[in-house]
C-alpha cells in the first residue's frame, strides 16, 4: 500500500501562502495537517492587490465573513480596468473592460451590427452597463444585497499586508492551520528525490508529504532545490520594473474608483487603485526602454494632478524588480509553487491573485490521496498551468499590439510580429473575419473568456469584417433588442447603485 498524504507545509505566507492553505483547509478540515513555515523577518511586497470576481467565491467558501474582510483589509469594490490613452493618447482615448458579461452574449453575436453603425457609443456601453457604472463611481450593488451577491460582477482592491494577517488570523484560529515562525535553513532530500523534510533553526526538522512552496521570488523549494529552470517571457512583454507609492486622498469623501485605472505612459503603463483610506499608484516600466529617473519623472507627473507639485515631488517611491516569466514546470515530484514562486509576469489585469487561487483550488480539487498518485496529478496540474500561463501572455500581449501610440520605441517594439506569439498572432488573424467566440478557447475554465478579448478588441478600435450570414435579418432584430434593453438597464443601474464611499462606509459600520 503506498503511504497516505497526510501532512502538507507550505513554506511562505504573504498572500499567496496564506490564501493557499486557507483553500485546501477549509475543504479538507480534519483529513489533512497544514502547517505554515515562514521566516519572522521577510517582508511582504504588499504593494495593493486587485483580484477577479473569482475572489468572492473564494472568500465565501473559506467562511470569511465579506463584512470583516472589507473592514480589515481596506477593501473596495473593483468592477474590472479602465485603460487611458491606450489607443492613440489622445485626450479622448479611454476604453473599459468590465467584468460583466456583454447583455444578450451566450444568444446573439452583436459585434457584426454594432460595427456598422455610425454611433459614437463604445463598445463596453453599447452592450453592458458596468463601463457607466464605473464611470460614474457607483457600487456594484445596494445596501440590501446579501453579502458575496451582486447586482453587476465585482471583484476587490485591498491592502495586501493586511490581507495576509486576516488570513492568518483566520487559518490559525478557524481552520486549524499550524503556523511556525522560523527560519529554513536545509531543504532535505528523500531517497526518491523528493522532499522529506525542511530543517529549521528552532523546530528542528519538519516532515510532510506534499511541499507547497509560496516563498515568493527566491522559490527556494522548486527553484533552489529541484534546479527547475525559469522560462523569460520578456522577449513578449517587456516591463522588469516598477515605482510604488502609496498616496492620500484630497479629502476623506473623495471619491474611490470602481475600476483599475491604467494609464499609459511612453515606456509602460501607471495603475492607480483606489481604497477606502488611499490609493495605491505605480509605473511599471522596460528597462530598456526607460532609465529609472525618466520613470520617476512620469510618475511624478501623473501625481502632480491630484497631489501639487510640491507633494508629488515629495512622495517616497518603492522601486521593484519584475523578472516577467515561469517555471518550466510547477510541480515536481511532491513540490508545487504557487504564486510569485512559479512565476510572475506583470500587474495587467490582475493576473497574480487569480493564478493562486486557480491553483491552490487545483491542489484542493486533485489532492492525492496517496504518494503514489502524486506523478499523475503533477502531470495534470503542469498541463494545465502551462495553458493558463500561455493564455494569460497572449491576452496581456493583445492590450500592446493593438496599440497606435507613436513617439516611443516601446510601443512600436511592442507591434513586432517577432515579438507576438505565434498562437495570439493566429487569433488575430482569425477575428478580422470572426469575432472572439467561444471557439476560441477550449479549456472548460479559460482565464479569460472570449468577451474579454471583444471588450479589448473593440475598445481599442479594431475592426471584424464578418461573413455575410452573421448579418442575418433575424439576428440584427434580436441583437437591436439588446441594445436597447442594455439602455434601459444601465439607466435603472445609475439611478439605483450608491457610490462606492457611501456603500463601503455603510458595510464598515455593519449597516
Amino acid at each position: 500500500m503506498s503511504k497516505a498524504v497526510k501532512n502538507i507545509i507550505i513554506l511562505g505566507g504573504g498572500s499567496a501562502g496564506w490564501l493557499t492553505a486557507a483553500v485546501i483547509a477549509a475543504e479538507h478540515g480534519e483529513g489533512l495537517n497544514i502547517t505554515l513555515v515562514e521566516s519572522p523577518n521577510v517582508p511582504i511586497i504588499g504593494v495593493g492587490e486587485g483580484t477577479w470576481p473569482s475572489m468572492r467565491d473564494t472568500l465565501r467558501k473559506i467562511g470569511v465573513s465579506e463584512q470583516a474582510f472589507i473592514t480589515e483589509c481596506d477593501a473596495s469594490f473593483k468592477q474590472g480596468s479602465k485603460f487611458i490613452g491606450w489607443k492613440d493618447g489622445s485626450a479622448s482615448d479611454f476604453y473599459y473592460h468590465p467584468f460583466s458579461l456583454p447583455h444578450g452574449y451566450h444568444d446573439v453575436n452583436s459585434v457584426p451590427f454594432l460595427q456598422s453603425q455610425a454611433s459614437s457609443m463604445s463598445f463596453a456601453d453599447a452592450v453592458c452597463g458596468q463601463s457607466q457604472v464605473c464611470e460614474q463611481g457607483l457600487a456594484p450593488k445596494q445596501v440590501t444585497t446579501p453579502e458575496y451577491a451582486a447586482v453587476v460582477n465585482y471583484g476587490y482592491h485591498f491592502d495586501a499586508a493586511k490581507f495576509s494577517c486576516f488570513l492568518q488570523k483566520h487559518c490559525t484560529e478557524k481552520l486549524s492551520v499550524t503556523h511556525v515562525l522560523d527560519h529554513v535553513t536545509t531543504v532535505n532530500a528523500a531517497s526518491d528525490g523528493s522532499i522529506e523534510s525542511l530543517s529549521t533553526q528552532q523546530h528542528g526538522a519538519l516532515n510532510a508529504d506534499l511541499f507547497i512552496d509560496c516563498s515568493g521570488t527566491h522559490s527556494v523549494l522548486l527553484a533552489q532545490h529541484f534546479n527547475e529552470p525559469f522560462i523569460s517571457r520578456q522577449s513578449v512583454l517587456f516591463n522588469d520594473r516598477a515605482l510604488a507609492v502609496h498616496v492620500p486622498y484630497a479629502d476623506s469623501q473623495q471619491a474611490i474608483a470602481s475600476a483599475t485605472l491604467s494609464t499609459a505612459q511612453r515606456a509602460g503603463w501607471i495603475w492607480d487603485i483606489g481604497l477606502p483610506s488611499r490609493r495605491g499608484v505605480g509605473y511599471v516600466y522596460s528597462s530598456a526602454h526607460s532609465t529609472e529617473a525618466q520613470a520617476e519623472e512620469d510618475l511624478r507627473l501623473y501625481l502632480t494632478a491630484s497631489m501639487g507639485k510640491a507633494k508629488a515631488s515629495a512622495a517616497q517611491l518603492r522601486p521593484l524588480k519584475i523578472q516577467p516569466g515561469h517555471r518550466a514546470s510547477f510541480w515536481k515530484k511532491n513540490c508545487v509553487a504557487v504564486g510569485m514562486s512559479a512565476g510572475f509576469i506583470e500587474p495587467l489585469e490582475a493576473s497574480a491573485l487569480a493564478l493562486v487561487e486557480l491553483s491552490a483550488s487545483m491542489i484542493r480539487d486533485d489532492m492525492p490521496a496517496t504518494e503514489n498518485l502524486m506523478a499523475a496529478t503533477a502531470k495534470r496540474f503542469n498541463e494545465r498551468f502551462q495553458y493558463r500561463w500561455d493564455r494569460i501572455i497572449d491576452f496581456l500581449k493583445l492590450h500592446y499590439v493593438l496599440s497606435q501610440r507613436s513617439g516611443s520605441d516601446y510601443w512600436h517594439d511592442h507591434r513586432d510580429a517577432s515579438s507576438i506569439p505565434e498562437h495570439l498572432q493566429e487569433l488575430l488573424n482569425r477575428w478580422r473575419y470572426q469575432s472572439p467566440s467561444r471557439l476560441d478557447f477550449i479549456q472548460a475554465d479559460e482565464v479569460f473568456p472570449a468577451a474579454s478579448y471583444q471588450y479589448v478588441l473593440y475598445g481599442m478600435g479594431f475592426k471584424t469584417q464578418p461573413r455575410e450570414t452573421a448579418r442575418r435579418s433575424e439576428n440584427a432584430v434580436l441583437a437591436k433588442r439588446f441594445f436597447d434593453e442594455n439602455a434601459a438597464n444601465t439607466q435603472r443601474l445609475l439611478g439605483g447603485l450608491p457610490s462606492n464611499r457611501e456603500l463601503l462606509a455603510r458595510i464598515r459600520q455593519g449597516v
